[in-house]
């Protein structure tokens, strides 16, 4: 490292959350991490890496929750002030000054009262740092993409893969793309870029535009190809979040480079391949209600058998105390009764039912209701008559954790909001699910490692705050006219903003 190499910062807040959840997301949902414990988030960022080498790093303040409901405006406004004091008085001295700043969003993050929640942010780092420090943005392919974001940042690129399986290697494409832009002192870099921005009106639920299947993983494909064209630094694709009422949530595709006609040409052929896509896509999994999803796994051989609870997907921002599917479940004699199958319910989450459970004892007989203490639009608690199984620590997320077994059925109750994406989630809670005959998981597309484990799945639609089927949710303030909504909308102009 050399008296040249740049200075860059690091700050950023994420959340996807859903406008359509009773669930609010405060300071407790949030892990906020600073100085060293931010700097050590990002692996490709540990001492020995390349990038660690290439720029004296600023380590400021960083937000992450998992998804949810709106976030509490006050502790926004707490993070956004904090963030733009830090960097106030880091651009206060000349040997403290940042040259670069890397600005790690979710894109989806809906506040309380407010709109556009990463514009205003953006707005707010870019009058803190100035207009001389380049902005380097990654976000979600989830995220929102409003033109306020784009005019205040210099180069933003998105997810390319759902599941989200690239999403480290996004966040250093965003960090290397701003390293190359910026040189050092001594050899500058060629600077800004032209950003051909434009949304087009279409907005789909993740579980319809999954990467694994045609039309959303050809076209994702193409940024690869669009990318390497002369005077193009990067191309991104955003779905938009089908869960937040606001204006700027939609579609939206972004070219940059130091060719402005070959961004604005870029762009639009991959605005008009999407619109013109716009009926094909589908969801990942066969769907159904679900009582069909629940008839199909009984009726099938294949073990173990994966049910999506998608309605109340909590990591799509659902809050994750629906009891809908639950209640449906215990009521279901094929599952209660003699010699009923082995089925995971992932999960519930209640601290006072496994505060009960606790005090029960393993192998003891309770009767407890548990679940919607947060999101009881869609039904009230469920009452498990069954027999405590399992009490564990659960992890980090989860707090303790209880099963309840009610007949065939080994319900999870979690302390708190808790998704079921990895064997080691289910180890926690003392359940294996590859030994199950049927599991039915609070999420939507699932996540690789259980995909590889279901023998079959089926994707259940079913209520709560990020259902899946758009048509019966009932959005006041997204743009319209709007895909799917407006079916038979005109087609758009689809003529990118050159910004």
């Amino acid at each position: 490292m050399t008296p040249t190499t740049p200075r860059v910062g690091i700050c950023g807040m994420s959340i996807e959350a859903s406008t359509y959840c009773p669930h609010i997301s405060g300071e407790d949902s949030f892990t906020v991490r600073r100085g060293d414990d931010l700097l050590a988030y990002y692996g490709f960022l540990d001492p020995g890496q390349p990038l660690r080498e290439s720029a004296q790093w600023v380590p400021l303040v960083h937000a992450r929750s998992l998804p949810g409901g709106p976030v509490e405006p006050t502790f926004f406004d707490a993070i956004k002030d904090e963030t733009v004091r830090r960097l106030r008085e880091t651009m206060a001295s000349p040997d403290m000054a940042l040259d670069g700043l890397y600005f790690d969003i979710h894109g989806a993050m809906n506040v309380i009262g407010r709109q556009d929640a990463e514009g205003d942010l953006a707005e707010a780092v870019r009058a803190a740092v100035g207009p001389d420090v380049l902005i380097s943005t990654s976000m979600d392919l989830h995220g929102n993409v409003s033109r306020r974001l784009v005019e205040n940042v210099d180069f933003l690129t998105c997810y390319r893969m759902a599941p989200h399986e690239d999403a480290f290697l996004t966040k250093r494409r965003a960090v290397y793309k701003l390293l190359c832009r910026l040189g050092t002192k001594a050899h500058p870099g060629p600077g800004r870029a032209h950003k051909a921005w434009l949304p087009v009106p279409v907005l789909l639920p993740g579980e319809k535009t999954s990467t694994r299947l045609d039309p959303a993983r050809a076209i994702y494909n193409e940024l690869y190809w669009v990318e390497v064209q002369p005077g193009v630094l990067d191309a991104s694709i955003w779905v938009g979040y089908a869960w937040g009422d606001e204006p700027r949530n939609m579609t939206v595709v972004e070219v940059e480079g130091d060719d402005a006609d070959a961004c604005k040409r870029l762009a639009e052929m991959l605005a008009h391949r999407w619109w013109d896509a716009r009926r094909d896509f589908c969801f990942v999994a066969p769907t159904g209600d679900l009582a069909q999803c629940v008839d199909a796994a009984l009726a099938s051989p294949a073990r173990p058998f994966f049910v999506s609870d998608s309605g109340d997907n909590p990591t799509a921002g659902g809050a994750g105390d629906v009891t809908w599917s639950l209640s449906h479940l215990v009521a279901d004699a094929r599952l209660t009764g003699p010699n009923s199958p082995n089925t995971i319910v992932a999960s519930i989450f209640d601290a006072a039912a496994v505060a009960a459970c606790q005090q029960a004892g393993v192998g003891a007989r309770v009767t407890l209701d548990a679940g919607a203490n947060i999101d009881h639009l869609h039904a009230g608690p469920v009452q498990l008559d069954g027999v405590v199984e399992q009490l564990t620590e659960g992890d980090d997320t989860s707090g303790p954790v209880a099963v309840v077994r009610v007949g065939g059925i080994r319900a999870i109750i979690t302390t708190r909001r808790k998704p079921y994406h990895t064997l080691s989630d289910f180890q926690a809670a003392g359940l294996d699910p590859r030994l199950a005959d049927i599991v039915v998981n609070k999420i939507g597309y699932l996540e690789p490692e259980l995909f590889e484990m279901a023998a079959d799945w089926l994707l259940a639609l079913t209520p709560g705050g990020v259902d899946q089927d758009l048509l019966r949710l009932n959005p006041k303030a997204i743009t319209r006219p709007m895909f799917p909504w407006d079916e038979d909308m005109p087609d758009p102009s689809l003529t990118a903003v050159l910004l």
